[in-house]
């Protein structure tokens, strides 16, 4: 295959992430939310903890497409990193208009003081994107193969290091806690709390936990790149497999030293994250480039090759829903909370009402998304 082929198991894996992702981001009421769909409290994982890994991977996994051309002999221009830093700039900024709209929301709509604003949210997952796939774009122009593994390995040992031998005040050394970890303190020390998710001591997207999300974009990578060189046949995907599960365990026994946990972007998390993501990566693979069941991915494929799209606007339409009331006075409920009481609650009741709520959100943005499809309109950046 050639390195600058699109594979559709790519568009496919996307899809999966961005669909479950509004899946779990959209129950009709927090209160009532199955536990396979709900993040992990702290340390360990449910499948929710997949989702924002397996989009960073598949970030660097598209890499080798766009960066294949570049090579020692022909080295990027100044224009190519005003493009990865433009790209960058605007997923940033994406997230950041996200948070701006929810404070202002609360201004106009809610009565929020004006010195909201103040504490706009930094950080967030549209601002972890941009950072890992930054950092990733510029290490993987200028960094031979050998090195970018390297480069791996630094961040991730590192990073543990740090984290259990760098003493927080008040807390020391190696303390793990959401309030004593050192990826808490240095958000506090650098952005300040009140710019942290919810004026918490904690952002589960925060600065120094960046680092290791690099690496998952530069597992991705290292994927992408190892599979443009292999023949579309079974055994590429078996071997997919093979070092999946390889990783699953790496990353398993690692935690026994250093937890998985999503929200501290643990070492381990990384590693055995990499290899769910290698073992749904070889699934799409197998059947869509090895099987040619291009319809089975069809669904997915729609949702991929608009993904940024759907994040920013279902999180732009929950927001209006969240922030709206249906009524007056201080107890009438939000438009999203109305629509969950009144047109699902009544009859599927309040678990399942709620889980069809999000699947219904779900095949709202995928018409949309389809609508968009067959007129070939798709949001790049």
């Amino acid at each position: 295959m050639k390195i600058s082929q699109r594979w559709k198991s790519l568009d496919v894996f996307r899809g999966i992430a961005i669909a479950s992702m509004i899946l779990v981001n959209n129950p009709g009421s927090w209160d009532n939310i199955y536990p396979q769909l709900d993040h992990a409290e702290w340390n360990g994982y449910t499948p929710p903890d997949f989702i924002f890994p397996f989009f960073l991977f598949i970030v660097g996994a598209a890499m080798p497409f766009s960066l294949s051309k570049y090579t020692k002999e022909n080295r990027p221009t100044k224009a190519v990193y005003w493009r990865i830093g433009r790209r960058a700039l605007i997923l940033c900024g994406l997230g950041l208009f996200l948070a701006l709209f929810s404070l202002t929301l609360d201004f106009w709509l809610n009565g929020a003081p004006a010195s909201k604003f103040a504490t706009i949210r930094i950080m967030g997952v549209l601002q972890r994107i941009s950072l890992a796939y930054f950092i990733s774009a510029i290490a993987v122009l200028n960094l031979h193969r050998r090195a970018l593994w390297i480069l791996a390995a630094i961040l991730l040992l590192g990073y543990w290091a740090a984290m259990q031998l760098i003493p927080v005040p008040g807390y020391g050394a190696g303390n793990l806690t959401p309030a004593g970890n050192l990826v808490g303190y240095c958000d506090r020390l650098i952005l300040g709390q009140q710019h942290l998710l919810g004026g918490k001591p904690f952002d589960p997207e925060g600065l120094l936990s960046t680092l290791p999300a690099v690496v998952t974009v530069l597992a991705g990578y290292f994927t992408g790149e190892w599979l443009s060189k292999q023949p579309q046949q079974s055994r590429t995907s078996i071997n997919l497999v093979i070092v999946g599960m390889s990783c699953i365990l790496v990353g398993h026994l690692w935690g026994f030293l250093f937890p998985i946990n999503k929200q501290l972007w643990t070492s381990s998390f990384v590693i055995f994250t990499a290899g769910f993501a290698l073992l749904l990566l070889a699934a799409c693979y197998e059947l869509i480039e090895v099987r040619n069941l291009k319809w089975l991915g069809f669904p997915f494929e729609v949702m991929g090759l608009n993904a940024i799209f759907a994040f920013v606007g279902s999180g732009f339409i929950a927001r209006i829903l969240i922030k709206t009331h249906i009524g007056n006075g201080t107890d009438a409920p939000t438009t999203y909370t109305w629509i969950y009481e009144h047109l699902f609650k009544p009859w599927a009741g309040a678990l399942n009402g709620s889980l069809l709520f999000a699947i219904t959100t779900v095949i709202f943005w995928w018409l949309i998304l389809y609508f968009m499809y067959r007129r070939n309109w798709y949001f790049k950046i």
